[in-house]
């Protein structure tokens, strides 16, 4: 008799727990939710360019798509100039004392500078280093002001909307003592815009897609070398990376859909009235550690 009234008893208590599980597991799914939604939030730099189809994986891909391995490389003596120490300690405290002036400015003077000069600053980017030494690299340079002009058009309006919803309140926070906002003057005063791409993926003389390995370190590289040598030349930029800006500045370029936008240089020569912030750089026992 007891059995007979516990059953139904049981039963309740079964249910009832049950559904205490399915609910806390809705919960847990939910809290899921926002945590990832918040961790997205918490990551405006991730651009949406990057989700697109143009970002191909070699794994998702038919091999037979792929170009085969080139044959081997012929391998000469390499040719190195050794200096003296005193000279290698004057050098590099010249060479650190030379880019330690390099600073971002905003204000750029629209004095047209020599294209001979901007020839020699890419070439010297070009001389990176690159997964497998396939240079997945294109620098686009404008100088059309009506381009320029169009570039300014496209990034501004993206740049409102990043600082009041995408960047989020801290990141803007931060940004307020550089006095940054997303009106970018200098897109129209500086002489010569660089754009710099990369590649993806490339392609072989037979038309198969070539894979371009660690491509976006392999471009980052050679975006510190164009530093670099501007510094070296006497010339001023300020490196920008226009969020959500890479497809509509990839069309209005022509650029290949295997492109992407990674940072735009305005170069040129700093105006009369230029400002920097009067920041300092971390000192070396803070940057470096010797084991």
């Amino acid at each position: 008799m007891t059995m007979f009234f516990l059953t139904p008893l049981l039963v309740a208590v079964v249910c009832i727990l049950i559904a205490w599980i399915f609910k806390n597991a809705d919960g847990n799914m939910e809290r899921r939710k926002v945590e990832t939604r918040a961790r997205a939030q918490a990551r405006p730099w991730v651009d949406e360019d990057l989700k697109d189809s143009s970002d191909l994986h070699a794994v998702e891909e038919d091999a037979d798509d792929w170009q085969d391995s080139e044959e081997n490389v012929e391998h000469i003596p390499f040719s190195h100039t050794r200096y003296p120490e005193k000279e290698m300690v004057k050098r590099s405290q010249e060479f650190y004392e030379l880019l330690n002036k390099r600073r971002s400015v905003r204000f750029i003077s629209n004095e047209q500078v020599p294209m001979e000069v901007i020839d020699n600053v890419i070439k010297a980017a070009g001389t990176a280093p690159s997964g497998a030494h396939t240079e997945p690299w294109t620098f686009v340079v404008v100088k059309d002001p009506d381009v320029k002009h169009k570039i300014r058009e496209i990034i501004e309006e993206e740049e409102e909307i990043n600082y009041l919803k995408r960047m989020g309140r801290q990141w803007v926070t931060d940004l307020k003592k550089l006095r940054t906002n997303w009106i970018k003057e200098y897109l129209d005063t500086a002489p010569v815009l660089i754009l710099i791409f990369k590649q993806v993926h490339g392609f072989a003389a037979n038309g198969k897609r070539k894979v371009h390995y660690y491509n976006e370190i392999s471009v980052s590289i050679a975006c510190g070398l164009l530093l670099a040598a501007l510094q070296n030349a006497g010339l001023v930029t300020v490196t920008t990376t226009p969020l959500n800006c890479g497809p509509r500045l990839r069309e209005l370029l022509d650029r290949p859909s295997n492109e992407k936008l990674l940072m735009l240089l305005p170069v040129g020569y700093p105006s009369k009235e230029a400002t920097v912030p009067d920041l300092t750089r971390k000192p070396l026992d803070q940057i470096m550690v010797t084991m």
